[in-house]
């Protein structure tokens, strides 16, 4: 990877952490005075936590875009792509996810795809609390992972 292409993946990457910040500062307001019996407020963190993954898979769509040219529309897409994150591709790119973050996120993708399917079903509220202890461990690691996979990347001076 050359410097102009290497400077111009790390701008969108920044670019994109920025939002899953933004998304992250949501959660914390929403959970301020968390009233877990409140429906309201359960489900307005469960939407900022469904945020936080799809923001976050942007991300891994974004890098694997860059370095793969393709995802595909596969039913299990979502699943593959988070897969993929966590594999080095020898000789193209490092894995951008430690496994340990890739738990985490799986954890999260499986909270997402609940959420958007429970039409008929409440927030076990204790469900949505280990979920968002889930989520605030997976931005931390996300943010240390992809600064060492951008750090791998960078073009010697």
């Amino acid at each position: 990877m050359d410097t102009q292409e290497f400077l111009s993946l790390e701008s969108d990457i920044t670019t994109q952490l920025a939002v899953i910040d933004n998304v992250f500062v949501d959660i914390e307001v929403r959970t301020q005075g968390f009233d877990i019996s409140d429906t309201r407020h359960v489900e307005s963190v469960a939407f900022q936590i469904h945020n936080a993954y799809s923001a976050t898979e942007e991300l891994l769509r974004l890098i694997a875009n860059y370095f793969e040219n393709q995802i595909g529309d596969a039913p299990r897409w979502h699943s593959a792509l988070l897969r993929r994150m966590a594999q080095p591709v020898p000789g193209v790119r490092p894995a951008p996810l430690t496994k340990e973050a890739f738990l985490l996120l799986d954890t999260l993708r499986g909270f997402r795809h609940f959420f958007r399917h429970a039409y008929a079903s409440t927030i076990d509220p204790t469900l949505l609390q280990a979920n968002l202890q889930v989520a605030r461990q997976a931005h931390s690691l996300l943010h240390r992972d992809i600064s060492d996979f951008l750090d791998q990347l960078r073009p010697e001076k």
